[in-house]
């Protein structure tokens, strides 16, 4: 007890995630050796560092790094639970749902696993954490990605056995993030905590419903209490009998043994590993388990397929203006003027349940052809790719604040990549000497310190 309130008392370290899907581990290093930031890995995940950098002027949500999507801001237990999902995966996983998935950590950090492949369903309940959600996706450059606003306990009928991997990182008392939010425990009662043990076995049960057989279901929480923890992983079993195996984490890293439960659990009390609290079982789906009844109701579906001789006419337009390919594992899709790209792997689903935001859009069109949106230059442009500038700091610091910039090499014509230090933050368009600011609004800082 000592140990764990003097863990608590202490400042949490923090921890940063790299994100592959735009820069390697390796050249993060090096960036982050040129700023002095000092990083030491985190165990767990390959990707995640512990940080000290100076902040004193420029916070590090600030860097040109992060607003880049190159790192994300997570603290380092949160980073465990996707490591466990993936953790000795047979096969590549094609459908994945992360169903609390705002603000996005380990949405994108799913993201990254997939190298966006396949499709992650992310769902969130509260629709004002969906545009947060949104907005990491698009830094973070995911285009694989289908977000919906639901109850998470309705996919289990509306989508059961659809997904190869489950990911439900539950809503909770969060008696483990004490050393973040000193309020955590300002309203924490007995009755609380009954309350939301009732509500994480709901979702339990619908995350298991969802899950196809043979498939993987990581449950977490950033709380302590066994109630809200091992006890809901004993109702799973409870319910399910034999078609619920609990797989043991005690390889997923070294001295992983030190928070290991009987069952094979991950129960990390604060004083373990210096980092906050937090609780993660993986489960197996052995074989079908019969879901519940659902009447659907979806309404008319507002897109259509592109036609084969227009999705042809789209991709070369697309490579003649910004040398951009357009994947394999996507199709083309339309609403009205706007030009969407979908994974193949979502079209199942779309009978099935309605998403808020799918994929990705690339481009409007106009009366002399296509406007080309945000994403395809944060979501698809390869590292070879001609069709860039880089530009200076000066000119990145107005770049981040939704401002037209100038820069110093010889204007060229049309659309055209924008990049800082090499990473992509934009798509722009020439008018004159000046490069035109297509940052969507949700990205535009009002002010830049780096």
């Amino acid at each position: 007890m000592d140990d764990f309130t003097a863990a608590c008392q202490r400042p949490l370290r923090k921890s940063i995630r790299v994100n592959t899907l735009k820069t390697s581990v390796d050249e993060f290093k090096h960036s982050a050796q040129q700023h002095g930031w000092l990083l030491e890995p985190i165990p767990w995940c390959s990707e995640g560092f512990w940080i000290e950098a100076d902040e004193s002027t420029v916070s590090l949500g600030n860097t040109a790094e992060h607003l880049a999507g190159l790192f994300y801001i997570q603290e380092a237990s949160s980073m465990m639970p996707v490591s466990a999902l993936f953790n000795n995966a047979t096969s590549e996983f094609k459908t994945v749902l992360d169903t609390a998935a705002a603000p996005g950590s380990k949405t994108t950090q799913i993201a990254a696993r997939m190298a966006n492949q396949g499709v992650l369903v992310a769902n969130e309940y509260s629709a004002s954490r969906v545009k947060i959600l949104h907005a990491n996706i698009e830094r973070c450059g995911v285009r694989n990605a289908a977000l919906t606003n639901y109850d998470g306990d309705v996919f289990g009928a509306w989508l059961p056995e659809h997904f190869d991997a489950v990911l439900l990182d539950a809503p909770c008392s969060g008696e483990g993030t004490i050393r973040k939010d000193a309020d955590a425990l300002k309203n924490w009662s007995h009755g609380a905590i009954a309350t939301i043990a009732h509500t994480q076995k709901a979702l339990i049960e619908s995350a298991f419903h969802a899950l196809k057989p043979g498939g993987v279901l990581v449950y977490s929480t950033c709380t302590l209490s066994k109630q809200e923890n091992q006890d809901v992983c004993a109702h799973l079993k409870r319910t399910f009998g034999d078609a619920v195996t609990f797989e043991s984490l005690a390889e997923l890293f070294p001295q992983a043994n030190t928070a290991l439960t009987d069952e094979g659990f991950l129960h990390i009390w604060p004083q373990m590993y210096d980092c906050e609290g937090f609780f993660v079982a993986r489960i197996r789906k052995n074989s079908a388990v019969t879901p519940p009844d659902v009447k659907k109701r979806l309404g008319k579906f507002p897109f259509r397929k592109v036609s084969r001789n227009m999705a042809s006419t789209i991709a070369d337009a697309l490579y003649e203006a910004l040398g951009v390919t357009l994947p394999e594992d996507a199709r083309l899709w339309e609403r009205d003027n706007d030009i969407w790209l979908f994974p193949t792997a979502l079209e199942p689903f779309l009978s099935e349940m309605r998403f808020s935001r799918m994929g990705i859009k690339i481009a409007e069109t106009h009366k002399k052809g296509f406007r080309w949106q945000h994403q395809v230059a944060t979501s698809l442009v390869q590292a070879d790719n001609t069709y860039k500038v880089n530009i200076s700091t000066d000119n990145a610091r107005e770049w981040f604040m939704g401002r037209d910039i100038r820069p110093e090499t010889a204007p060229g014509k049309g659309e055209v990549i924008v990049c800082f230090d090499n990473a992509v933050i934009g798509l722009g368009k020439w008018v004159g000497n000046r490069i035109k600011n297509g940052l969507p609004r949700e990205l535009v800082r009002d002010k830049i310190f780096f």
